[in-house]
């Protein structure tokens, strides 16, 4: 048998073990690959880290408070399983997809970035090139495809370039708004913000501007991996 002050240790083991499995589920800003001036003079230092510490970091914690009052209200729906709770839980849940799409394509957003002495803008041999060459005839006309939907976004939104499994495979260009995201068959190569936040201070009203500049630091190379997959890939 343990004795008292076993057990006392064993309790506070076990809550500490507890603990840190909770805090290791949290999601957290990813480390980026490059300093924030490394963009310049297509995107600001300035614009990337009020992007990534204040938006980004914004997202995250949004994502994982709604996790946290979402396990709350389901240890509530077991006591009382009723339509009031239903109704917190459903509001609830389109808080936790504005967030969580926010993290998500932010994440997606900055590791498909990169400066331009590291190769940003360069699309590399490979079956990704192929593929553009194939469906578009050339990158210049994905671009400009993909920059026709950045600008039809009324407000604030995404355009992705994904590959789609539901469809052999082939490119698509996705506009979504707010911080909808890509799910399902649709694998993101390339994610590009078009919320003013991510080009205001440096652009300001111009975000055609902004559209176009933004390919000099494209990381082609993170793509065309991705394209290689089957899932989504950080």
């Amino acid at each position: 048998m343990l004795s008292r002050q076993s057990t006392g240790i064993l309790k506070k083991t076990s809550n500490i073990r507890v603990l840190s499995m909770f805090t290791r589920n949290k999601v957290t800003l990813p480390e980026l690959e490059w300093d924030f001036a490394d963009l310049e003079p297509h995107i600001s230092g300035q614009i990337n880290e009020i992007h990534y510490t204040k938006h980004h970091q914004t997202y995250v914690n949004g994502f994982n408070t709604g996790l946290e009052q979402m396990a709350e209200l389901q240890e509530k729906l077991k006591k009382d399983p009723s339509p009031s709770i239903a109704r917190e839980i459903i509001e609830l849940q389109q808080n936790i997809k504005f967030h969580g799409g926010g993290y998500t394509n932010h994440c997606l957003f900055w590791k498909n970035l990169t400066p331009e002495k590291h190769g940003g803008g360069q699309l590399p041999e490979g079956r990704l090139k192929d593929t553009i060459i194939n469906q578009y005839g050339s990158l210049d006309s994905l671009i400009k495809l993909t920059n026709s939907k950045l600008a039809g976004v009324q407000g604030s939104g995404w355009a992705f370039i994904v590959k789609n499994l539901a469809n052999g495979g082939k490119l698509d260009v996705i506009q979504t708004y707010n911080q909808d995201t890509v799910t399902g068959s649709l694998i993101p190569l390339v994610a590009i913000d078009a919320w003013e936040h991510a080009y205001y201070l440096q652009y300001q009203n111009r975000k055609v501007d902004y559209f176009n500049a933004i390919w000099n630091v494209i990381n082609w190379k993170e793509a065309a991996k991705r394209f290689e997959q089957e899932k989504i890939i950080m």
